[in-house]
């Protein structure tokens, strides 16, 4: 008697956990369909996010319009082989995706979803505004260490083709929310020789034991890397990425360790910027009030 209580007990719960587990993936598949039929505006307030919000939802490069197909899926093999296919005009051993990953599409990077819609825009460089074209021809001269390909070029067009698709339904000079701040805001001042451990503790196993790089990522310095005009070679800028995003796939340092191994890193040598065209705009006409 005991033992058949205690089969029959034994039963029950096992058909209620099947039944639970049911009723749960029920709610999940109703849940995600709704989401699915939901329009964007509809989303974004049932997830507490202001109405009119953009939604992270870049386009696939193959579900380009016919007109545009080819170019946008050029435009991502830059991104993504930029030696093979744009080798002329870099002279290290990066690619456009060792700082946005996926071609940009990634939201665990620096992301390019939405570059289409928030330029042109001031660039203190440039003590200026700048379009789309003039950025990545700066990314060119400066992250890649080389030359700056013409505006009118196919490999210009391409990649100013392929930004704009992956910014599609993202409104014209919105705030695009998942695009990084200025710095970590955090007062820790570097310190290089912590910083040194921490690269050879967590950065090294990737990035190679003297920062040449490896088959799995780039040089963070010496002749293959990036050059001292680009924006990973300020402290904010590499500290804010480091924190953000490495390990890749599983970031696990403190803010104060990203500042350590950006000190670090910014302390070693590497190839000095060299601009290939004029690095300021040329103030010819004087400028309306209201600028």
């Amino acid at each position: 008697m005991q033992k058949s209580n205690v089969l029959f007990s034994l039963v029950l719960a096992i058909l209620l956990l099947v039944f639970g587990a049911w009723i749960l993936a029920f709610f999940r598949s109703t849940l995600s369909t709704k989401r699915i039929a939901m329009a964007p505006e509809t989303a974004n307030q049932q997830a507490g996010v202001p109405a009119g919000q953009p939604l992270f939802n870049p386009p696939r490069p193959e579900d380009a319009p016919e007109s545009i197909r080819a170019e946008v899926l050029l435009g991502y093999k830059i991104m993504t082989e930029t030696k093979k296919y744009a080798g002329k005009y870099i002279k290290n051993d990066l690619s456009c995706t060792n700082c946005h990953f996926d071609g940009g599409r990634s939201l665990s990077t620096i992301s390019l979803v939405g570059v289409g819609a928030v330029y042109p825009r001031y660039r203190g460089r440039r003590e200026y505004t700048a379009d789309l074209a003039l950025r990545t021809q700066g990314c060119f001269e400066r992250s890649m260490n080389g030359v700056a390909p013409a505006a009118d070029s196919q490999i210009m067009q391409s990649l100013l083709v392929y930004m704009q698709w992956i910014s599609k339904d993202i409104p014209i000079y919105s705030k695009v929310p998942w695009a990084l701040p200025y710095d970590l805001g955090n007062p820790h001042k570097p310190d290089g020789a912590n910083g040194g451990k921490v690269y050879t503790d967590v950065c090294a196993r990737c990035h190679g034991d003297k920062g040449q790089g490896t088959p799995i990522a780039p040089p963070l310095w010496g002749d293959g890397s990036y050059n001292d005009g680009a924006g990973m070679h300020r402290i904010r800028t590499f500290s804010l990425f480091a924190w953000r995003y490495m390990p890749k796939n599983g970031p696990t340092l403190t803010q104060e360790q990203a500042i350590d191994v950006a000190g670090f890193v910014h302390e070693k040598p590497r190839p000095k910027f060299v601009a290939t065209h004029p690095d300021k705009i040329e103030r010819e006409i004087p400028l309306p009030e209201g600028k």
